[in-house]
């Protein structure tokens, strides 16, 4: 398999010697998981999809939202990763991302893990199509925004991109966008430039902007001129303010999870009971219920309303008083703790956490992939862990 990602990354434009630079990227394990799990999982992606279209739902996140998630620039907002813990009761929805790292990385190690696979597994989605369906939802967002001119320009956007951990997702999204004659750039927002209604990168129009910042409302100062090319519409921004505050932020899963509040907004009692069973009970962190919440947080995780990447995200039999304290200046959920799966590598070795990721756009599933880790939350730091394949009962 080792073999095979290298000469894909080769074929691909990327540092043949990513297993070195990055010895935790990729798990040498693959992660099974059933087929009625894999159709619950879709089906809670598809039910997520319809509770966002209800106008109750929406004007309720809305209201907690940044100013900027007002603006609807008329795109979804990009690809979605959809992260679930897999419990005796069935897949547990844990968080919901924007922007999710990972996709082509993932596309890639499928189709090398393909080599080694017995007949009996196989692969939920089609993995040699994942490339090509990962360049379609981009070019949905853009024909979403600009009707039938055609692309010719994008940016992928980060701070300091060379120095992110998954820069080689980054290559590979540069090269995936110029062998479809599209001219890509990979840049940190300062270096782009507005003027006379055009967002600019040395001198060259960027039409699309392929979105990789954690700064999910563009507040900070270093991304105004992005923030103003994006409000007066002279650029595709993917995923952008909006698609964050209607999926991404963690208050939601309070809203998510509650089957009277999707009733009452108008969804489904079907659709209400699949959401209600995948989705952990989640509060929201008040001044009136903090002193409960201490008391209840061995049975708890908090994490940032706008987090990401589990940073500042914690379990509550790990809290110290002192972190408790500091998270009193910044808006956090409380989730019920759903303990991870286990990957079982050997009667000698610690088992490995998993998470399941599914990777997806307007309701429908692209990818699945898992990632193994040790410790409080999902890292690539473990040895034997990182991104794993997932793979099911053949049919």
């Amino acid at each position: 398999m080792r073999d095979a990602l290298v000469t894909a990354f080769g074929q691909q434009g990327l540092p043949t010697a990513l297993a070195e630079s990055h010895p935790n990227v990729f798990s040498a394990f693959p992660v099974y998981v059933s087929r009625p799990h894999i159709a619950q999982i879709a089906d809670v992606v598809n039910a997520v999809e319809a509770a966002v279209r209800l106008r109750q739902y929406r004007d309720t996140v809305l209201s907690w939202a940044p100013d900027i998630a007002k603006f609807d620039p008329g795109s979804p907002g990009g690809l979605l990763g959809f992260d679930f813990h897999l419990s005796p009761q069935g897949p547990k929805l844990i968080e919901i991302n924007t922007n999710p790292g990972g996709v082509l990385l993932n596309a890639l190690m499928g189709q090398a893990q393909r080599l080694c696979m017995p007949e009996v597994v196989d692969s939920p989605t089609d993995l040699v199509a994942a490339e090509q369906r990962v360049l379609d939802v981009l070019l949905d967002e853009w024909a979403l925004s600009r009707g039938r001119r055609v692309l010719t320009s994008v940016a992928i956007v980060d701070e300091v991109p060379e120095k992110q951990y998954l820069y080689p997702e980054f290559l590979l999204f540069r090269e995936l966008f110029l062998r479809n004659g599209i001219h890509a750039k990979i840049c940190d927002p300062q270096e782009l430039a507005y003027d006379a209604g055009h967002l600019a990168l040395g001198g060259a129009t960027i039409d699309l902007v392929y979105n990789r910042l954690t700064d999910f409302g563009l507040d900070e100062t270093q991304h105004e001129v992005l923030r103003t090319a994006y409000l007066e519409r002279c650029v595709v921004l993917t995923p952008h303010p909006r698609a964050h505050a209607l999926y991404a932020d963690k208050r939601n899963l309070v809203l998510l999870g509650n089957r009277d509040f999707l009733q009452d907004a108008g969804l489904d009692s079907r659709t209400a009971d699949v959401l209600a069973a995948a989705v952990p009970r989640t509060l929201v962190m008040t001044p009136e219920n903090r002193d409960e919440l201490w008391q209840q947080r061995r049975h708890l995780f908090f994490k940032p309303s706008a987090g990401f990447g589990s940073k500042a995200s914690y379990r509550g039999d790990k809290l110290t008083r002192r972190v408790w304290e500091e998270m009193n200046s910044r808006p956090y959920i409380a989730q019920e703790l759903v303990p991870p799966s286990e990957r079982r590598i050997g009667h000698d070795q610690a088992p490995l956490k998993a998470d399941i990721r599914c990777y997806a756009y307007r309701g429908k599933p692209l990818l699945y992939a898992a990632r193994l880790y040790q410790g409080q939350t999902t890292n690539f730091r473990t040895p034997g862990g990182g991104f794993a394949p997932v793979l099911t009962a053949a049919e």
